[in-house]
């Protein structure tokens, strides 16, 4: 009988001990996500959307450029180092990579900002010093994604161009019945896309006209160059939460600068009465002695 009320004992606190240990676990995970800059994470996970969005498709798009050209319109590479069509557009697969490498380090950085400039941080960690530096810090960020803000809006707007550009070759090709009997031509320098000396011209209801409608190379690079603009829009989004979160942060910086200025001086103020304080009595004890 006592080796069972034992037995029931270890039983009762081995159980207890598992409930503490979960209950201090389930604690900690809910300061953990509570420590969470929610607002810069959202703005992350969309930046990194758009510009997926944007380098990818947009990659895939231009490629598919080459591959009309080549193959509908005939038009070659130059022989020379020329600034011909073809090098323009591996000049731009360049400059989406740099895009990509240089916005995964900035998103980064951003959600870094903000982790350190977040209210809960404080109740997390304990009061902190609110420094020059720190808020030079976050004057910087407002400023470099105000300019990547309106950088992101050229981007988009330089790549409606092309949707525009593909949304009327589409749009020719779905009403090619129409145009039976007309003489409508597809001619790529009136985009500047080739040189003027150049004639490349693919006119309706010739055979490379029905090819290249019937190709899943323009339909696909048309819907490729949709889904980088989407990207494009997704990132000027982001910027503009990212502004929003920034400024709210600067705002919250700025408050607990004026608020840690008020500490120092209610604190010195403090010592300086308890010193008068401590003075006054030794020199009343002094007199009574």
């Amino acid at each position: 009988m006592q080796l069972l009320q034992h037995e029931n004992t270890q039983i009762l606190q081995t159980h207890k001990s598992e409930t503490f240990i979960w209950t201090r676990c389930l604690e900690c995970c809910i300061k953990c996500l509570g420590g969470i800059p929610y607002p810069s994470l959202i703005a992350t996970i969309l930046l990194y959307a758009g510009v997926a969005l944007f380098c990818g498709c947009g990659h895939e798009a231009l490629s598919g450029t080459v591959t009309i050209l080549e193959n509908y319109f005939e038009v070659v590479r130059s022989p020379v180092d020329a600034l011909d069509v073809f090098t323009m557009i591996d000049i731009i697969k360049y400059v989406i990579y740099g895009i990509a490498s240089a916005f995964f380090v900035y998103g980064i950085l951003l959600m870094v900002e903000g982790f350190f400039t977040s209210g809960a941080i404080k109740d997390l960690y304990g009061d902190f010093k609110i420094t020059t530096c720190g808020r030079c810090v976050s004057a910087w960020f407002i400023m470099l994604t105000y300019i990547f803000m309106l950088a992101w809006l050229g981007v988009t707007a330089f790549t409606s161009l092309p949707v525009f550009i593909y949304f009327n070759i589409w749009n020719i090709c779905q009403n090619v019945t129409v145009l039976e009997g007309a003489t409508l031509c597809l001619d790529p320098r009136q985009y500047g896309i080739i040189p003027l000396a150049e004639a490349k011209t693919v006119c309706a209801g010739s055979e490379k006209f029905y090819k290249m409608c019937e190709s899943n190379e323009l339909d696909m690079t048309f819907h490729l160059f949709i889904c980088a603009l989407a990207g494009a829009g997704a990132a000027v989004i982001a910027m503009i939460h990212y502004l929003m979160v920034l400024s709210a942060n600067w705002a919250y910086v700025k408050d607990a600068c004026r608020m840690q200025k008020y500490e120092d001086i209610k604190s010195k103020e403090e010592q300086e009465l308890h010193d008068i304080h401590s003075t006054r009595s030794k020199e009343r004890l002094n007199a009574y002695t």
